[in-house]
């Protein structure tokens, strides 16, 4: 066995630097977080190459003199707490002394700084962990700190860093999450010489989000205000209906401190389970207050997450003032809503079902379910009259997604009602009615089979979508007035990174101007007004690392799965036509029995288990 040893005080912070430095972005975190703590008004971010070769940091705070300057490259050492039990009345972002000594000891770091009072300031040169010099500088109040050739200590880390762009882009988001954190403090952004933002102050929190976040998002936001015992809520949320793939705009503060928390992300999201469908996430940017001692902001070495100390309270008290502002948007009580992701049932086919009378015949008992089922709308037809079924004129719709023909590689077509009805009637199924407008009833030589409309619908469209994706020939439609598209900026780097990709799909996208685009081509098989929205679904799902750049197929699968989900359409007039229709497409598939997200997509129901339901 070695010898136990204790590690030298470099060593030891190039190992905390592990935990605490992951990316440029977490450098540029912490040093804002001390700027601010310094009772900063004024905050400049300057950064090159993605945060690689230069991070600057400038603020005109408190400052420090020579020995407090040369105190806080010690690992642990702080002015923010003395004993423990501080920790129960931490009002400051930083408070453990790890941030400055972790960055120290793995770049070249430059810290100017002079506190008010004294004539000169300081400078304090480290590289890579060890002292280079200590000397007297000119410099107004405040502090500088310059980061320099990031890694350069571990060059095993600098590996692990993405692109300049990509690095670039969670710089930008985090020095603007802190400027909404911080409406009350001006701050300059600037990245390789030009200026990305400069914000000064501002009167009201929408204004700061409109800025940041872009004003189509702005204007999708409501203010709520809520105050119970010594828990308050208050700053924006999404009205209802607007909703997100991710959970990315949901942006929380605890006692103004940007966290991720669980218990906050899930009471905002189930406050929505009336307004929006299952899957979608509403933005929000709530600023949560309670006593300090109720909350342990001490369980995560970034600081990115803290624990209450009453998960229920903080819970219902959330859920409760996010309903009563959506209910009071709605005007209602707060009715039921749907959360399985379905359309509501149409005014027309919610009729009341009465029993069948005494008198009922047994041909009328037989059909009972049919007779009690909402009678089929007929099927939309551009002729003059329905043909008659085995002619082949009827062609029912599957939704609004096409091909255009001989544009893209063929697919399989609608079929004509006689070779639906006869495919479909060779499995045994026979057509009895609709339920509800979303599940289709049929009658098997086993039983009872209930078969999910959209469902089924997905999987027939995923493996078209699949096939013309994979075959690299998918047809285009140019918009008559390109769709304008805000991002943020990881967003908007993600896009910039994979426009060939979204090209290569039938997309048209062209940047016009820092984190704007218009989308002036779509596929043909989208709609023109679900271009943005779909977008955004997909920005969220590349965010979330489900379009591998390494793996074509599977990226085209994951395309295809979300175009399938969200691009479907269901017709609003059925009828026996296209239910047997999509039987036959369906069981035309590669895989029949699930949709491309796993649900299945018909249920039966044999005569053995009707028989034991209604025995006695």
């Amino acid at each position: 066995m070695p010898d136990i040893r204790i590690l030298p005080d470099r060593v030891a912070n190039q190992i905390a630097a592990g935990e605490v430095i992951e990316r440029p972005a977490a450098v540029v975190k912490e040093l804002v977080e001390n700027a601010l703590d310094a009772g900063a008004t004024r905050i400049e971010v300057e950064f090159r190459h993605g945060g690689r070769s230069l991070m600057r940091v400038e603020d005109n705070g408190h400052g420090m003199n020579r020995d407090n300057a040369l105190l806080s490259l010690e690992r642990h050492a702080t002015s923010k707490i003395s004993e423990a039990v501080d920790l129960d009345v931490l009002g400051s972002f930083g408070f453990r002394g790890e941030a400055v000594p972790s960055i120290a000891s793995v770049s070249k770091f430059t810290l100017q700084t002079r506190a008010e009072g004294e004539e000169l300031g300081t400078e304090v040169l480290v590289n890579g962990g060890r002292l280079v010099h200590v000397r007297e500088c000119g410099r107004p109040v405040g502090t500088r700190i310059e980061v320099a050739h990031l890694f350069n200590s571990v060059p095993a880390r600098r590996k692990f860093l993405k692109r300049d762009q990509t690095e670039a882009a969670h710089i930008v988001a985090g020095v603007r999450l802190y400027a909404l954190a911080s409406p009350g403090v001006a701050f300059t952004l600037i990245e390789d010489g030009r200026v990305i933002f400069r914000s000064p102050e501002c009167p009201a929190l929408v204004d700061r989000v409109a800025e940041i976040f872009g004003r189509q998002l702005a204007e999708q936001l409501v203010p709520i205000t809520a105050a119970e015992g010594s828990m308050s809520l208050d700053g924006l949320i999404g009205k209802p209906g607007v909703g997100r793939s991710t959970r990315h705009e949901m942006i929380v503060f605890v006692n103004g401190r940007p966290v991720d928390n669980r218990t906050l992300n899930y009471a905002l999201i189930e406050s929505y389970h009336e307004s929006l469908p299952k899957g979608r996430y509403p933005p929000a940017f709530v600023f949560f207050n309670l006593p300090p001692n109720e909350v342990d902001v001490n369980v995560h070495p970034a600081k990115r997450e803290v624990r209450f100390r009453s998960e229920p309270a903080v819970r219902s008290f959330v859920i409760r003032s996010v309903l009563e502002r959506l209910r009071a948007l709605r005007g209602d009580a707060g009715a039921p809503g749907r959360d399985d992701g379905l359309e509501p049932l149409p005014p027309a086919e919610l009729r009341p079902i009465s029993p069948p009378s005494a008198s009922s015949s047994t041909a009328s008992q037989h059909s009972g379910i049919a007779a009690r089922a909402p009678s089929p709308a007929p099927v939309q037809s551009s002729r003059p009259a329905a043909a008659p079924a085995g002619s082949g004129g009827a062609t029912p719709s599957l939704g609004p997604l096409r091909q255009v023909p001989g544009k893209g590689p063929p697919v399989e077509g609608v079929r004509p009602a006689a070779e639906a009805s006869h495919a479909a009637g060779g499995r045994g199924w026979r057509f009895v009615g609709m339920a509800h407008g979303v599940y289709g009833l049929f009658e098997t030589g086993a039983g009872i089979v209930m078969l999910h409309r959209r469902s089924a619908h997905e999987r027939v469209w995923f493996e078209r979508l699949q096939a013309e994706f994979r075959a690299g020939k998918v047809a285009s439609q140019r918009l008559l007035l390109a769709v304008p598209v805000e991002l943020d900026p990881i967003a908007a780097a993600l896009l910039l990174d994979r426009l060939g990709f979204l090209q290569s799909h039938g997309f048209e996208i062209a940047e016009f101007g820092r984190n704007f685009f218009r989308i002036e081509a779509v596929p043909d098989w989208m709609e023109p007004n679900d271009a943005e929205s779909f977008l955004r679904d997909l920005l969220g799902a590349l965010r979330d690392g489900r379009f591998p750049e390494d793996n074509p197929d599977l990226a085209h699968d994951e395309l295809a799965r979300l175009a399938a989900a969200k691009a479907v359409r269901l017709p609003e007039q059925t009828g026996e036509v296209h239910w047997m229709s999509l039987v036959s497409q369906l069981f035309a598939c590669r895989t029949p029995l699930t949709s491309p997200a796993g649900r299945p997509t018909f249920v039966e129901m044999s005569h053995g288990e009707l028989a034991r339901r209604f025995q006695k």
